[in-house]
């Protein structure tokens, strides 16, 4: 495993972002853990957590893209801290662009953007906290392609977001994220997985944070819900 991804399962549970114990989902599900990307608060936090999403998008990337997409509301400090970082680490120039969840109907940026104004041509890379079931980018691609004038004027590079959850999307035995691999196309990565903080806090870590305890009820968790 990568530093940067044992530093930042590290970052995830110093900043109380990434927490084990018991949890209601959105979906209804019990789950043993929970990742809360909102905690993420200060100026320090977020520079520091624009490196980490700014190293992946490189590792699985490159440099083949122009803009962070966004989506409203925690996608947006995630694009302004990433293209900061990307352009401090890679010394690109990225632009950053997020969806109004109310289109704005005055002033020079009316419209139902923010940031930059996608357009024909461009190279996107959706940036989101995690994904459990798949179904925001149903909302977020249409918005992307509607900027577009000609047919497959903008090209979605890929989605990168924090946590890869590894459990089964609603009526499917496969991740989210291959979910939406498979739909859209394009693909889609996370920093690190569930088995690498597994790999990091249990099994080459000090069971700590995932004790002996916690690691069955995650084991249980995963037999019922775990993506094939």
């Amino acid at each position: 495993m990568e530093q940067y991804k044992k530093d930042f399962i590290d970052f995830m549970v110093e900043c109380n972002v990434l927490k084990f114990g018991s949890f209601t989902l959105k979906s209804g599900r019990k789950s043993p853990f929970f990742m809360n990307a909102g905690a993420y608060t200060t100026g320090n936090q977020l520079a520091r957590l624009g490196e980490f999403y700014a190293k992946a998008i490189h590792d699985n990337f490159g440099d083949n893209f122009d803009v962070l997409f966004g989506p409203a509301y925690k996608g947006i400090p995630l694009a302004v801290a990433t293209a900061i970082a990307y352009h401090n680490l890679y010394e690109k120039e990225i632009k950053y662009c997020s969806d109004r969840k109310e289109e704005k109907d005055h002033g020079a940026d009316k419209g139902s953007l923010l940031g930059y104004k996608i357009q024909d041509g461009d190279r996107v890379v959706i940036i989101e906290d995690v994904t459990t079931s798949g179904k925001s980018i149903e909302e977020t691609y249409p918005k992307i392609k509607a900027q577009e004038t000609t047919s497959d004027g903008i090209k979605i590079v890929g989605e990168i977001v924090s946590l890869n959850r590894m459990e089964k999307a609603p009526d499917s035995t496969k991740a989210a994220l291959d979910v939406i691999t498979e739909k859209y196309g394009f693909p889609a990565r996370a920093i690190v997985s569930m088995a690498d903080v597994v790999e990091c806090l249990y099994t080459n870590g000090d069971k700590k944070i995932i004790t002996d305890e916690i690691k069955k009820e995650i084991d249980a968790y995963y037999s019922e819900w775990g993506a094939k």
